[in-house]
């Protein structure tokens, strides 16, 4: 995990805490790069509404990749990282949205 500058987070009304139209709560505050465009995107129905192409998950053997973006510290995760930080950013302690994992299918190889 690392700290980077701002991530240009794509999507449907989104705002600086990477909340967007589809998903706003409080907790509702990471991105994910998508592995078919290397775009971060708020949600999938973000990327289904302005990517050209569908969706891919991540397969196990990438998920040392930096592909999880937190939109209250600006750090990065690794998706390992990311599955196994219990909804709390482990740089910020920021409360991620436990209700993701019901879509963690769409982004990630089960």
């Amino acid at each position: 995990m690392k700290t980077t500058a701002p991530t240009i987070c794509h999507g449907t009304e989104v705002n600086e805490r990477t909340q967007c139209a589809h998903y706003h709560s409080e907790h509702d505050i990471i991105a994910i790069k998508f592995k078919c465009c290397s775009a971060f995107y708020a949600c999938i129905e973000c990327h289904r509404e302005a990517a050209d192409h569908d969706p891919m998950v991540w397969p196990k053997s990438e998920f040392n990749q930096e592909a999880i973006y937190c939109g209250s510290c600006r750090g990065t995760l690794s998706i390992t990282e990311y599955l196994s930080c219990q909804n709390t950013c482990p740089m910020c302690h920021a409360e991620f949205n436990p209700g993701c994992a019901n879509h963690y299918h769409l982004y990630f190889e089960q």
